[in-house]
């Protein structure tokens, strides 16, 4: 078993060199010694257990026949049994609606660059965004990366001169601002999912977390709530599904204020009122008045209707969780701890995609060093 360069265990076949790379290393069933670096140890340890796993079960004779269509049949089937079903479903809707059309009925072998290209540039034309064209770009990739790296094919067409940051900018998801975020609560008062999205601004928890979060998980003595599973509702087949949190780091446990403890007394008390409460559920926090898990694109829904009424700029509920983390810097918490808080697995993800700072903090802090700034000349 390898470590770091700090002398922390890293898993089997996995060793840091001094310039900080992640090596994997494995040897397969015919002997060949196979190796892969990584900037970055997840996606070394991922590697490694695809690598492994497939290596064990693939049967790749004759695979240089194979459609595109075959491939990624092939290719996806092994994806579920190493990565989450959502990063399943999001390569298998990727492929279906954007790369099937320009080479699924194309021999592996003969996809070239200029194919690549025309599946982003096809997106782009058709008004997609940039965000979604780069998710295709990683299903794509690693879809051919898999075929280079089993040498089904010499190298990987998905190439760096293939362009995929085209297409129409994404809209930048920013936290409310207070006095909107006062707004939206006054507007959610006495709506169905009120607790619910007081809650998400207390502990800035996803909204998979939040439909799976149940009474166990919750210590009202500690004051905290550990989280333990995600939950959505697959439409497709009609039925829940419960799995692991979006990552490793994603296991927590979360402290929570009194204003958090109060949303959950008033939520077993309304649960408590509920006329009917299917067994299955009985042990889950936020319930709808049918006493089921309340569906996670229902939130969105709901949340509409309540900044229409509020007068503010329509969001999502992850604007929440955005909103949460910003509240939570600007109160002065550390980042580290926010980090932990919100199960990322590096602060850079925290800095980078959760802390917006508003426009009352960028006034505030500048009004802080205006005479600083005028270095005792004045006009």
């Amino acid at each position: 078993m390898g470590k770091s360069l700090k002398g922390k265990e890293l898993g089997v076949g996995i060793s840091q060199q001094t310039n900080g790379l992640y090596v994997a290393r494995f040897t397969d069933r015919f002997g060949r010694r196979k190796s892969k670096r990584f900037k970055k140890l997840q996606e070394c340890r991922q590697w490694i257990a695809d690598a492994t796993y497939i290596d064990e079960h693939s049967d790749l004779e004759n695979a240089t026949d194979m459609l595109v269509d075959a491939w990624f049949e092939y290719w996806i089937d092994l994806k579920k049994k190493t990565v989450r079903p959502n990063t399943v479903r999001n390569y298998s809707e990727r492929y279906e609606r954007n790369i099937k059309n320009v080479i699924g009925n194309k021999l592996l072998t003969e996809v070239k660059p200029i194919h690549c290209q025309k599946i982003f540039s096809d997106m782009a034309d058709e008004g997609y965004k940039t965000t979604t064209i780069y998710q295709t770009r990683i299903a794509l990739y690693n879809m051919l990366e898999f075929a280079k790296e089993n040498e089904v094919i010499i190298t990987n067409p998905c190439k760096k001169s293939v362009k995929s940051d085209i297409g129409k900018p994404s809209d930048k998801k920013e936290a409310l601002t207070i006095d909107d975020q006062r707004r939206f609560l006054a507007a959610a008062k006495g709506q169905s999912y009120e607790y619910q999205y007081r809650f998400a601004l207390q502990t800035g928890l996803r909204t998979g977390e939040l439909v799976g979060l149940k009474w166990e998980d919750i210590n009202f003595e500690r004051k905290t709530l550990t989280i333990e599973r995600s939950m959505e509702f697959r439409y497709k087949v009609g039925e829940w599904r419960v799995g692991p949190p979006k990552s490793k780091s994603g296991y927590r446990t979360i402290p929570l204020t009194d204003e958090a403890i109060c949303i959950l007394k008033a939520q077993k008390e309304k649960n408590r009122k509920l006329k009917v409460i299917d067994k299955e559920w009985a042990d889950t926090v936020f319930l709808c008045r049918k006493g089921q898990p309340v569906k996670n694109s229902t939130y969105d829904t709901a949340l509409f209707i309540i900044c229409d009424k509020a007068g503010i700029k329509r969001f999502s509920m992850h604007v929440l969780r955005h909103t949460f983390a910003t509240r939570c810097i600007e109160g002065g918490m550390t980042p580290k701890t926010l980090q932990k808080i919100l199960g990322h697995s590096n602060i850079g993800i925290t800095m980078n995609l959760y802390v917006h700072i508003t426009e009352e903090e960028k006034q505030k802090e500048i009004d802080l060093v205006a005479e600083a700034l005028k270095a005792g000349v004045a006009i």
